[in-house]
This record gives C-alpha cells, structure tokens and sequence, in this order.
C-alpha cells in the first residue's frame, strides 16, 4: 500500500452472475482507479446471505466473480481483491460498528425498507431476516477497516455511506482520537447505473428473476442480440437522450457510449439517422465485441488452478491490513485486555 496515494475500497454482492451493469458501473471504473490509487475490491459473499440463497449458487457465484474481476482487467500487482469471508477481522468490527449504531438509524435505510416489503412479499409472511437490517454495518466494516479514503457506489448506496461516516464520527468523538478515516463516496458521471432491459425505470440486477432484463458477462453473441432486440423502448421513434421520457433508449444511449468512451452526445449524433433497429443492432455488436476478451480470460483462468492461487494471495494481503487496523482499534476501546 503506498501511503501517499488514495484508499479506494469496494465490493459486488455474490447473488447472481455480474452483468453488464456491474461492469459498466462498477467494473469498469475500478480497472480505471487501479492505476492511481490504492485499490482494495472484493467479493461481498457475507452479504449474500443476509438474504436466503442456495450453497451451490453462493459457492459457484464466489469463484466465478473473482475470475470474471481479474478478466475484467484488475491487476492483481495494483489492487488487493479477495473474499469477504476470508478476512475473519471484518465480522469483528462489524459487531464493534454495530454498538455504536441506534435501532433507528439502522431501521431508516431505504434498502432495508424496499428489501423488507419485497421479503414479506415473496414469501407470504412477516419474516424479515436480521441480516437485512445489520447489512450497514457489515458495508461500514468493509470500509472503515481498510482507512478508506474513497468508496465507489451506485446513488442506491450513498444513503450507506452517510451512515458509515456517521459511525466513525461518533466513536472518533467517544474516543477522542482517530479511530476511523471519515471516507467519501464517490459516483460515476456517466454509466453508474445501467437500467434494467424489460423495465428501464429500475436499475439492472444480477439477482432479477427474468434473464431478459440484464446482459450477462457470460452471455454469447447470439444471446446478447436476443436481449438487446427484446429490449423495451417507446413508440416515439426518434433516438435523443431523455431518461426520464425515454428511459429504455436513453438507457441504450448510455451502455453504447460508455462501451465506446464517447461522450452521450456524441452517441447520440452516431445515430441521427438510425431507427431503434439498427441502434440495437450496433449496440449488440458493440456488447459482444466487449465482452469476448473478457470471456477468453475468464475460461482461462477457470480452468486451472491459478484463480485459487489469486484468491489465496489476496486474502493474505486484505488480512495483513485488517489485523494490523483491528489490533490499533481494539486497543482504543479497551478490548484488548493485554495491552495497558
């Protein structure tokens, strides 16, 4: 870690595969952020079980993220990326975190008000897993554990962030030291949120039940034609950029020029003359021609042992920091009863 330059901390959920809007608005920024910063990245596999998902799902998604990161282009010689379960200090702060945070605080977040209603939803009852309300202070503890200057998020995650700097104010006050580096957020200007293909109106999830509203980062060709086809517009006819008239081809708009690095009005000015057909038709071809090299990495290293050799590397290097944080942490607020 070079101490004079930024500590960018992040993390993807391990509930279902990576999509493209996680490469666009995750992925792809931190492939950027490797070269000036100090890049810590994980895979949130604790996170994936504040809500109930199967052993063989969890398992193959943990293994499969990590490669497609590294296909992606994180280099394992700028950026630590490792397994969330793997650094066992996380759950230690998290619980460290979770006493100094307030019922009302936790109980207030956006996300565990939408996840409650669509739990209860689903599965008929009032069962409510206490994961979901304690989610913020394990994605507190992933932060404050690495003294993390900057954290990317997607506008769905600031309200997290604003509590994060909250906790480590207060126990920086309770102290009276510096406990925990107070980080900001830090949001994309363009792509940091790809819709959702069949509903534009809401972000683009890996965990969606239908298979036509994301695009795969292992989807074929052929695949990625389907769902671009089927990809939900307007009746209007005319390509301009207007998310909140034209939130599906707007949404298109903004998957073609982050993929080419163009400027949104320059994607625009591409298709002056285009129906949505031939703009789908490029932007399937654009996708594709994107994600084969990424493709060609990720079997390459699935095939062997190198991604265990990556992840077992990985851990070391998050581990050594985190011990070497708890330790000055818990000798602050006393639990260390051997230090006097």
């Amino acid at each position: 870690m070079n101490g004079n330059k930024p500590t960018i901390v992040s993390g993807i959920t391990t509930t279902g595969q990576l999509t493209l809007g996680n490469y666009i608005g995750a992925i792809k920024n931190f492939i950027d952020l490797q070269k000036d910063n100090n890049l810590i990245i994980f895979v949130a596999n604790l996170h994936a079980i504040t809500i109930p998902i199967g052993k063989e799902e969890l398992q193959g998604n943990i293994k499969n993220m990590i490669a497609l990161y590294y296909a992606c282009g994180l280099d394992p010689n700028k950026a630590i990326i490792y397994v969330q379960s793997d650094v066992l200090e996380l759950t230690q702060l998290s619980h460290i975190l979770l006493c100094n945070t307030t019922v009302g605080e936790l109980s207030r977040m956006t996300q565990f008000k939408d996840k409650s209603i669509k739990m209860k939803a689903e599965n008929g009852t009032e069962f409510i897993p206490t994961g979901l309300l304690t989610y913020p202070t394990l994605m507190a503890a992933d932060i404050l554990l690495y003294d993390a200057d900057l954290v990317p998020v997607g506008k769905d995650q600031k309200q997290h962030i604003e509590l994060t700097r909250n906790i480590a104010e207060r126990m920086n006050n309770r102290y009276q030291q510096n406990v925990f580096k107070i980080p900001n957020d830090f949001i994309p200007t363009i792509g940091g949120k790809i819709m959702d293909l069949q509903n534009p109106t809401k972000k683009m999830s890996k965990s969606s039940n239908d298979p036509k509203s994301f695009i795969g980062l292992l989807d074929t060709p052929d695949l990625v034609h389907k769902k671009i086809r089927a990809a939900i517009t307007d009746s209007d006819g005319k390509i301009a950029y207007d998310p909140d008239k034209k939130p599906g081809i707007s949404n298109l708009l903004t998957i073609y020029a982050v993929l080419k690095n163009i400027t949104i009005e320059a994607a625009v000015k591409t298709f002056t003359n285009s129906d949505y057909g031939q703009l789908k038709t490029e932007l399937a071809t654009t996708i594709s021609a994107s994600l084969e090299p990424i493709q060609t990495k990720y079997h390459q290293l699935i095939k062997d042992d190198t991604i265990d050799q990556l992840i077992a590397a990985g851990a070391e290097k998050a581990r050594y920091l985190a011990n070497k944080k708890l330790t000055e942490i818990k000798n602050i607020i006393g639990l260390n009863y051997k230090r006097k």
